[in-house]
């Protein structure tokens, strides 16, 4: 790398974790008078405060990164363009092309680190964060769900599925249990009890006023008694509050537990799916928009740097726009979750290209 290239990385990176941190400072400031009154109404600590938001600003700072970098890009641009350093940059012979090899290497620096933070280290801090949220901020979960099917376990030829009207997550208590065992299109083995009981010292479940059901040759024996102690391939965590679960995950963690739900034929896998494409994606979502914001401002303007960085708001506000349409269309599943997801970054990108083609050489 050059003079010049280290002249522009430099600038690019210290703008970029000065309009982090400006953010994080307003957001936060802004966080904490909507939920003062929460914390004093519930008594919280000022060290349980601070350490909510020792893990509340490393989840802001991945979630505006893409427009951070943006907008930080905007405003070195604009300020070289303002100065004629671009006209001079190009008037010695270093082609546009070239000039934006900097750009790339901070491109590429700032997505492997936000990638590498979404996908590990945010995560964590993200469990402790949301606990306290649930705890001091929201309302008690309680499970609404009805009619649960699960695929709890597949061995050799047999599967085992159960069925629960419902579960009370205050209690750890199901009702209307159906304990099925299939072999193809057979069924093997049939449980049925009144209710389904979690024992925290055992670490097994207990059916009560259960009746069991085999058949062997034709024919069906028929146990029933009162209680029966049980291992099954489930916990209670399987029917806790899953809003928002996936922001606690690791990536690791993450592709665990898609491979888990598909194979017991959960309907909320694309949930899952939709935050892991988003990890993936992001990193090129910074190259777009970082691409973009070179163009936009390597123009000296009349009006201004005030015009250009205004004008990269704009794009910026589009791109959340979009992002947030492509979210939803991808979690209602109203069309393939890859394409939906990788949406904006099609669309910016033929963007980028377009504006590209017309950058004064």
């Amino acid at each position: 790398m050059k003079k010049l290239d280290w002249y522009i990385l430099k600038k690019i990176l210290i703008t970029f974790v000065f309009v982090v941190g400006m953010f994080e400072v307003i957001i936060c400031v802004l966080d904490y008078a909507d939920k003062n009154d929460d914390f004093i109404k519930n008594e919280v600590s000022l060290n349980q405060i601070y350490n909510y938001y020792i893990t509340f600003i490393p989840f802001i700072a991945g979630l505006l990164t893409p427009i951070t970098v943006f907008i930080a890009t905007v405003f070195v641009t604009a300020q070289l363009a303002a100065k004629t350093e671009i006209i001079a940059i190009l008037a010695s012979g270093v082609s546009f092309r070239r000039m934006l090899f900097p750009y790339l290497i901070a491109a590429l620096m700032i997505g492997t680190a936000s990638f590498y933070l979404n996908s590990y280290v945010i995560p964590e801090a993200n469990k402790f964060r949301i606990d306290f949220e649930y705890e001091y901020l929201k309302d008690p979960f309680y499970n609404t769900d009805k009619h649960i099917h699960l695929k709890i376990a597949e061995r050799d030829s047999l599967e085992d599925y159960i069925y629960m009207y419902r579960y009370d997550v205050r209690r750890d208590v199901g009702s209307s249990v159906t304990l099925e065992t299939v072999s193809g299109t057979q069924l093997v083995e049939k449980v049925t009890a009144r209710q389904i009981e979690w024992n925290d010292e055992t670490g097994k479940w207990k059916l009560k006023r259960w009746q069991n059901r085999e058949i062997k040759d034709r024919e069906e024996i028929i146990t029933e008694g009162d209680e029966l102690d049980t291992l099954l391939n489930m916990s209670p965590e399987d029917f806790g509050n899953k809003e928002r679960i996936w922001e606690t995950m690791t990536m690791t963690e993450l592709n665990h537990y898609i491979a888990r739900q598909k194979s017991r034929g959960a309907d909320d896998v694309h949930i899952f799916q939709v935050e892991e494409y988003i990890r993936y994606m992001s990193p090129f979502t910074v190259l777009i928009l970082m691409a973009i914001g070179v163009i936009v401002a390597a123009r000296k303007s009349r009006q201004g740097t005030g015009f250009q960085i205004a004008l990269g708001f704009v794009i910026a506000f589009a791109f959340i726009i979009a992002f947030v349409l492509a979210r939803a269309i991808a979690e209602a599943q109203s069309m393939n979750t890859v394409l939906a997801i990788w949406m904006p970054n099609i669309i910016f990108a033929t963007v980028a290209v377009f504006l590209y083609k017309t950058v004064p050489r």
